[in-house]
């Protein structure tokens, strides 16, 4: 835990890919800003977490944790055949996230996951995805178009940690493919879209530790996951 008199450090996990600067063309460690912006608004400290030389022990300099959104989780984590649209995967970045999951949940350290790091957490624990959502709900609402996000309406569960924060329903921008599918044994569903997609879930028996498969970082006028995030850790 910090101090009363220093900013919670939340670490957040970053993916490698192509990237240019100036003259340069190299891989690099990379994250979209406004996780940052979200987590230093809500008054943390972020800290960036490559999927290089993964530690576990870098929980215990850590106030929190995020698990940001990005690619497919490759099937294989989870025993399964690759969907002909599962076409992006990182397995170096899901054995990171794994990693860092599992650390955060045995310490207890407050874990918020996102998107992608819903599925992640998901499968972490003994769960599995579907691989294309739309073969499952019949439409492509979850994601429009390219690079467009949709805005997805929730219906919250009364009584969990997610309903404290967020009350009965919350809007939220969508990107993604896929969604929980077997959800893990000690994961809880607390909040899902119209169309049954499971949209929320929390790690019962810890006192922070929610994924939603929303990008509430790409609404900066509503901080109050990462609000919540951060007050956890005083």
């Amino acid at each position: 835990m910090v101090s009363n008199d220093s900013r919670p450090r939340i670490g957040i996990t970053t993916y490698l890919e192509p990237a240019t600067w100036g003259i340069w063309q190299r891989e690099a460690a990379i994250l979209p800003r406004v996780y940052l912006d979200a987590v230093a608004m809500a008054g943390g400290t972020p800290i960036l977490l490559p999927p290089v030389g993964t530690d576990p022990s870098v929980i215990g300099i850590l106030d929190g944790l995020v698990i940001a959104g990005g690619c497919d989780v490759d099937p294989g984590s989870y025993d399964a055949t690759p969907h002909p649209e599962t076409v992006d995967t990182r397995p170096g970045r899901d054995d990171h996230e794994a990693v860092l999951i599992r650390a955060a949940l045995d310490s207890d350290l407050p874990l918020l996951a996102i998107c992608r790091g819903l599925q992640m957490l998901n499968v972490a624990l003994g769960g599995t995805l579907h691989q294309h959502l739309p073969e499952v709900i019949a439409t492509d609402d979850h994601r429009p178009s390219e690079a467009v996000f949709a805005r997805t309406d929730v219906k919250i569960e009364p009584g969990t940690l997610t309903a404290q924060i967020l009350g009965e329903g919350a809007t939220g921008s969508c990107y993604h493919h896929q969604a929980l599918d077997v959800v893990a044994p000690t994961l809880k569903i607390t909040a899902r879209a119209g169309d049954g997609t499971v949209e929320a879930a929390e790690v019962e028996g810890k006192d922070f530790a929610l994924g939603v498969q929303w990008h509430p970082e790409e609404t900066p006028e509503d901080l109050r996951l990462f609000t919540a995030l951060i007050r956890s850790t005083q």
